[in-house]
């Protein structure tokens, strides 16, 4: 194995295979756990993008939460799914699959649209360009922005979808999609979520679909894999310590080493993993 790779699954903690039953009952007791040593928080706050990583992560909130109001009558749980397009999605359908299959107590819609589009406004008035890209990158900070009211408002805690098949990449919006309090599936590739969600007996169309951001106006639904320029494949290849092709391995630690700083808090100068 390369001595750069061993570095990244050791630091991603991921395995080389799982055990899906397994891996859900981990990610529910550690959603649950976190709730019973909190009881300042009552609910548990989820974007849901018809994607397969948010479909999967708010299964598993579901099923904690239900668990939780099962075990504990003194205290009711809720999971509030929160919808974020920007206008019109194009793939709704799959959204409201997800949404049906997730089972949310509650769903609240925050349309990013004139946000988004006010906020850019007010950048190229200031002068700077706000290119497609920069444009891209403000829609997650607006639908954080959105999360954390509804989570404000209902004692929630909001979830991530960070996973090592992105975060190795720092594939996601620092103080965007990044930004959140809780990351259940933090240590599994894609594969591993699509074996989790088919254990989940999710309808095959969420997790079999071509997984995409979706952020760019100019490209809509590009793949990942086209913006990552290697396959996901390849990446968990990679993560699960096999030997791939070389170009696809470079690729991949190219990334890596440049996506540093996105993998941790604010620098302090206390800090010296930038060294």
């Amino acid at each position: 194995m390369r001595s750069l790779q061993a570095k990244i699954i050791a630091t991603l903690h991921v395995q080389p295979i799982i055990d899906s039953k397994q891996e859900i009952s981990r990610s529910v007791d550690f959603l649950k756990q976190y709730l019973r040593l909190n009881p300042q928080y009552q609910s548990y706050v989820i974007a849901v993008s018809g994607g397969q990583d948010s479909t999967l992560a708010g299964k598993l909130a579901k099923i904690a939460i239900r668990e939780l109001n099962s075990e504990n009558h003194l205290q009711q749980y809720e999971l509030i799914a929160v919808r974020q397009p920007y206008g019109a999605q194009r793939d709704e359908a799959d959204a409201q699959a997800a949404l049906a299959f997730i089972e949310p107590n509650q769903v609240i819609t925050t349309n990013i649209k004139t946000a988004t589009d006010a906020m850019t406004t007010a950048l190229r008035t200031s002068g700077l360009a706000v290119d497609d890209m920069s444009r891209g990158s403000i829609k997650p900070k607006m639908r954080m922005i959105a999360q954390y009211a509804v989570a404000r408002e209902h004692q929630g805690v909001v979830i991530g979808t960070d996973h090592a098949a992105e975060a190795f990449a720092g594939f996601f919006t620092k103080y965007g999609d990044g930004g959140t309090d809780i990351n259940p599936l933090w240590r599994l590739n894609k594969r591993q979520g699509r074996q989790m969600l088919a254990a989940l007996q999710a309808p095959h169309s969420l997790y079999e679909k071509v997984p995409t951001a979706d952020l760019e106006d100019e490209r809509p639904q590009l793949a990942d894999e086209a913006a990552l320029g290697v396959s996901y494949d390849d990446i968990d290849d990679y993560l699960e310590g096999k030997v791939i092709a070389e170009h696809a391995a470079k690729t991949i630690e190219n990334l890596y080493l440049a996506s540093e700083q996105k993998r941790h808090e604010p620098v302090t100068i206390y800090d010296t993993w930038f060294y």
